[in-house]
């Protein structure tokens, strides 16, 4: 287990990666009663240590399970917190580029609070516990922010129905991830990514006017993202680094939201209690770097100039460049790289338009450029 340095590392990842055929298949005659559950996670199993052997290869030392366990990357652990229910949602959802077909029947699912939050059960723990035996470096997990919970839900629901008040709601949904991220602490893990999808929106001019056409103030809606994610980390154990992954939508190349930080980055990255940000900043729809001088010191951002989205190569002194100009705005010492998002954040055929090839080069590059500019791939 690493030891040198704390987490979020010059050269980092996201976390979903390329989904093999055989585990594709195999997760098709599981949910056809094809295959018992046992045998399904000796397939995963399987994976896993093949895909962090090539990850420590690379010389990455944040290191994931590519989120092989789970169907998407939030519905699988929002829908084992107690009181949740996983509904199908009522429209399919498109997203801008990419390459979504016409007839695809993706519909995201809705989550309903049916009953008081609870955490019933330790939710990524035995997940964890196995990517820490299979790696001799720091196992990363991912989990969906606990915004999810709110904007994902029926908010007329958590008023009305579960919870009249909605103080109440908030201080038992910190609770929740409190009791999980204590959980994984105790087994010793040591870094968690909290994907963030809400914040995001705010700052698409486009998603921010629809916000406020349902009768939402952005402006209040930040606020409330913040102290949610705030109370979920608050008491978090002292060696587990938090992070939080800014994500515009991933999807077949896809994406929701576009536009640059400014809305929310003087109250978001000046006030979030965590230990970095994982920020995209792959192409024009992320803006400049100018929000990044409201990062404190000690903290660290991550920039996201690998791209998941299309399979061509970056080139490295490109990437180089673009870090430099960064650090006009926040110093060298606390920036690091990675991709702007994962490389597959479903269990859909091909993940995003690349193959496994092309993804693992991705991960080389980002990995090849830490050293040429910090000297190291850690901290």
């Amino acid at each position: 287990m690493d030891k040198t340095a704390k987490p979020p590392y010059r050269a980092d990842q996201i976390g979903s990666l390329i989904r093999p055929e055989h585990l594709l298949e195999a997760r098709k005659d599981h949910a056809d009663g094809r295959m018992p559950d046992a045998q399904l996670r000796r397939v995963e199993d399987e994976c896993i240590r093949d895909i962090v052997k090539r990850q420590e290869d690379l010389g990455l030392h944040a290191i994931t399970d590519g989120e092989f366990r789970r169907h998407m990357f939030h519905t699988d652990f929002l829908a084992q917190i107690g009181g949740i229910e996983s509904r199908p949602g009522e429209f399919k959802h498109r997203f801008k580029g990419g390459n979504q077909p016409d007839d695809d029947d993706f519909v995201p699912m809705v989550f309903h609070v049916a009953g008081k939050l609870r955490h019933d059960r330790d939710i990524t723990v035995d997940d964890f516990k196995f990517l820490k035996s299979a790696t001799r470096r720091t196992p990363k997990i991912t989990i969906p922010a606990p915004t999810f919970v709110y904007g994902r839900a029926r908010l007329d629901q958590i008023t009305k129905t579960a919870y009249t008040d909605l103080e109440e709601f908030f201080e038992d949904l910190g609770r929740v991830y409190r009791a999980e991220l204590a959980a994984l602490g105790r087994a010793g893990c040591t870094y968690v990514q909290l994907d963030e999808t809400n914040l995001p929106i705010l700052c698409d001019a486009e998603l921010a006017a629809a916000v406020k056409e349902r009768g939402d103030d952005p402006a209040k809606l930040a606020e409330l993202h913040t102290r949610a994610l705030n109370d979920a980390v608050a008491d978090r154990p002292r060696d587990l680094a938090v992070v939080v992954h800014f994500c515009r939508g991933n999807y077949r190349g896809g994406w929701v939201a576009e536009g640059g930080y400014d809305p929310i980055a003087e109250r978001v990255f000046g006030t979030l209690d965590v230990d970095g940000f994982m920020l995209e900043y792959d192409d024009q729809r992320s803006g400049d770097f100018k929000p990044l001088r409201y990062i404190p010191k000690g903290k660290t951002a991550v920039l996201g100039l690998v791209t998941t989205k299309r399979p061509a190569l970056e080139s490295a002194d490109a990437i180089k460049k673009r870090i430099d100009e960064a650090s006009r705005y926040l110093p060298l010492d606390q920036l690091g790289l990675s991709p702007q998002c994962g490389f597959s954040s479903g269990a859909v055929e091909g993940g995003n338009s690349m193959t496994p090839d092309q993804q693992w080069a991705k991960l080389r590059l980002v990995a090849s450029v830490a050293r040429d500019v910090w000297g190291t791939t850690q901290r």
